[in-house]
């Protein structure tokens, strides 16, 4: 027999979906079982919908052999800490993100990515424990590419990470701010409002013409900043806001404007990346995830003390060396 005293991050969930997570390598029709003949909730039988509160007291009659059978073993993952903290309180984390480190992890890197590093950290500082949190994990809420560094927003604990994930759903909680270097000469703010598709396959994003049908709505507003000429070529220092929050949105919208990212080989112009690697160095797209602004979240019984709270990222050492470049500053 086993006891389990269901925890802040383990309520709030059904009981079967507790299980499902706790008892992670047991097929689904086992869990069901399980709650019909071996599992009671502060001493009754329970449907498998029931909801789970915190300081309930889960009485599971298995062995702890079987139960060790049915889960996977805690995580002994290892991942050396690239990232820079921008900002962090006992709910959430605003982690930046280096150039070249996934935010997540992919058939090509399973361990060493952002949201693995995070985790090791906060194991470092006890404020994370797999084997007592078994059905939770800290996570991000938004994703940046590979290639895009900057701001990274984790929720530390599930009420937390509840909240983001809410306002990351309803748009206008978070504003989502990016630093990108454009070529031509953006002479005024663009408001961009278009329906776009995604190639799975190919992983690229189409701006949709207006005579197509279908898509999905995608708004980006971005504003000049800087004008910078080198070589008879004319480039913007831009800051990017992004509505929604698209695959490639700032680099597929922005170049269907006419203002593609300098250096993005998938999205971009080929003579000025040509150029800009000859003369700059640069082999992919300069964008910078700069700055988060909480501007509606006053309802949130968690979160609300961040209201008018703004994070901001430093910008990464290649950055400022082509702003430099460029625009003739820092």
């Amino acid at each position: 027999m086993i006891k389990l005293i269901i925890t802040e991050n383990q309520g709030g969930q059904r009981l079967d979906r507790f299980l499902k997570k706790y008892f992670d390598k047991a097929p689904l029709s086992y869990i069901y079982k399980m709650i019909r003949k071996d599992v009671k909730v502060n001493g009754k039988r329970a449907s498998a919908e029931a909801m789970l509160s915190a300081g309930d007291e889960l009485t599971l009659y298995i062995s702890q052999e079987d139960a060790q059978a049915l889960q996977k073993p805690p995580r002994q993952v290892r991942a050396k800490k690239q990232f820079v903290i921008a900002y962090e309180d006992e709910n959430i984390l605003a982690a930046e993100k280096p150039f070249g480190l996934l935010t997540h992890g992919d058939r090509t890197e399973k361990k060493n990515h952002l949201a693995n590093q995070v985790l090791d950290y906060l194991v470092e500082k006890g404020e994370y424990n797999p084997r007592m949190d078994r059905t939770f994990s800290p996570a991000p809420v938004n994703r940046l590419d590979r290639n895009t560094t900057g701001l990274v927003l984790f929720g530390k604990n599930a009420e937390a990470l509840k909240e983001l994930n809410r306002f990351i759903r309803e748009r206008n909680c978070i504003n989502k701010y990016y630093l990108t270097v454009v070529c031509g000469r953006l002479e005024k703010a663009l408001e961009l409002c278009d329906r776009m598709t995604k190639d799975e396959r190919l992983n690229v994003t189409s701006v949709l013409t207006g005579e197509e049908e279908g898509g999905k709505i995608m708004e980006t507003i971005a504003l000049p900043l800087e004008y910078g000429r080198l070589d008879g070529r004319w480039f913007t220092l831009t800051e990017v806001k992004i509505i929604t929050g698209r695959t490639h949105q700032i680099r597929a919208h922005l170049a269907s404007a006419g203002f593609p990212l300098l250096g993005d080989v998938k999205y971009g112009n080929a003579g000025a990346n040509r150029w800009a690697s000859s003369k700059l160095g640069l082999s992919t797209q300069l964008l910078h995830a700069r700055r988060l602004e909480f501007a509606d979240c006053g309802d949130s019984e968690v979160l609300s003390y961040l209201q008018g709270r703004t994070i901001e990222a430093g910008l990464p050492e290649n950055f400022e060396s082509i702003n430099k470049r460029i625009f003739g500053k820092n």
